[in-house]
């Protein structure tokens, strides 16, 4: 029972029927939390080759060069996407229409990836990863934004539990919704998370971002009194506790890197931690 579910095909027009990738506001707001992440890992970004795996309109993209890349790249197969991006940008962003897992670029040539939200997307998250492995240098930073699988909320349709079940109960229950025809999505857990990035030295920046959203641009995630609520849950919360609370976690911020390294920037109240790998 469950099956397979529909065959999975490339989204060559994400952008085109996901109208949260044209929302300029929002994007531009997750871009100054993951250059405050990068930042506080590895100091700005000047002088940098910078590329976003996935960039479809390109507002973190631009975020990234104005954040001091002395080059920036957007890679994607959202052709629309692309399209809007090069108009707006293309005067201090290279725009690249190209597949995650061949990415057109020579080995260690790039400084800083980001690969935001994405890896559900695609047919082959780890042909990607590796791909992002190959062309990282051996100093490069590699930024992750990654949905959990366990999350209760499933957050492109906005269904409890969906990401639960099997492809083809997946599939009715998203169709019963009225939501859409067929549910695309594949999401991992966190080990299956941890396995698929095991060729990296992790980094965890999830909590120290929800409990000190002001130092990472961070508010988005749990705005207003809920975010005050959460922050005051994660200052009093034992870390103790809040490992056994990560397999739950909707989201997880991570940073990854070809070689051991540890963060630059100051102290933190709840500081990142080491990702154990598998």
């Amino acid at each position: 029972m469950g099956g397979v579910g529909k065959e999975r095909v490339a989204q060559l027009e994400y952008s085109e029927f996901q109208s949260a990738m044209l929302d300029e506001d929002k994007r531009r707001r997750k871009a100054a939390k993951i250059i405050a992440v990068l930042e506080h890992f590895h100091g700005p970004l000047t002088g940098l080759t910078v590329g976003d795996v996935g960039c479809s309109a390109g507002f973190i993209a631009d975020e990234l060069a104005g954040a001091g890349a002395a080059r920036t790249l957007g890679i994607d197969i959202d052709v629309p996407g692309l399209r809007r991006a090069a108009d707006r940008f293309g005067e201090r962003v290279a725009f690249v229409c190209g597949d995650g897992t061949a990415l057109p670029f020579p080995d260690g040539s790039i400084d800083v990836l980001v690969f935001n939200h994405i890896y559900e997307h695609v047919v082959d998250p780890d042909g990607v990863v590796a791909e992002m492995h190959r062309v990282l240098s051996d100093r490069g930073v590699l930024y992750l934004g990654l949905g959990n699988r366990l999350g209760v909320m499933e957050p492109h349709y906005k269904l409890p539990f969906l990401s639960y079940l099997p492809p083809a109960l997946a599939d009715r229950y998203v169709r019963a919704s009225g939501r859409a025809d067929h549910y695309y999505e594949r999401f991992r857990t966190r080990r299956g998370l941890r396995r698929m990035l095991r060729a990296f030295h992790v980094w965890d920046y999830t909590f120290p971002v929800l409990a000190t959203p002001a130092r990472f641009a961070g508010s988005e995630l749990f705005p207003g009194a809920l975010g005050r609520v959460a922050r005051a849950v994660l200052g009093r919360t034992p870390r103790a506790v809040l490992r056994l609370l990560l397999p739950l976690v909707p989201t997880y911020l991570w940073v990854a890197t070809k070689t051991p390294r540890a963060p630059a920037g100051a102290a933190l109240p709840r500081p990142p931690e080491r990702v154990r790998p598998l």
